[in-house]
């Protein structure tokens, strides 16, 4: 069964850093991309950084500069490190695994069934 758990989130002064991580498990021979994303009350989850298939690494325009994703020599651990994080950073980030699969047509649907979001971690950033 596929696990996808966050850590990380917390209370941190304008202008200071936190660091989440997200660990994927129990997917099997399925490739997987992990992102972040974030969502706050009554706005729409929108994209903050992540990797694709080929390991490739891209960033929302407001976060370029300020926070950088990389990961472990195993795909499925990734890092957001937060720099110079203002008050409208504020809000819960979501890891989300996409998983694929190089070569069949059947297992990549498979593993695409499985994509999944965590449960969320809370970034509060004071003025």
């Amino acid at each position: 069964q596929v696990q996808l758990v966050e850590s990380g989130g917390g209370l941190v002064q304008a202008g200071g850093s936190l660091r989440v991580s997200c660990v994927a498990s129990g997917y099997g021979d399925c490739t997987v991309a992990l992102s972040w994303y974030r969502q706050g009350p009554g706005k729409e989850r929108e994209f903050v950084s992540g990797f694709d298939y080929n390991g490739r690494r891209s960033y929302a325009d407001s976060v370029k500069g300020r926070f950088t994703i990389s990961q472990e020599n195993a795909e499925n651990v990734v890092y957001l490190q937060m720099n110079s994080l203002k008050p409208e950073d504020s809000t819960m980030y979501y890891c989300k695994a996409e998983f694929g699969y190089r070569g069949s047509v059947f297992k990549r649907a498979r593993c695409a069934a499985m994509n999944t979001w965590g449960q969320g971690t809370l970034v509060t950033v004071s003025s």
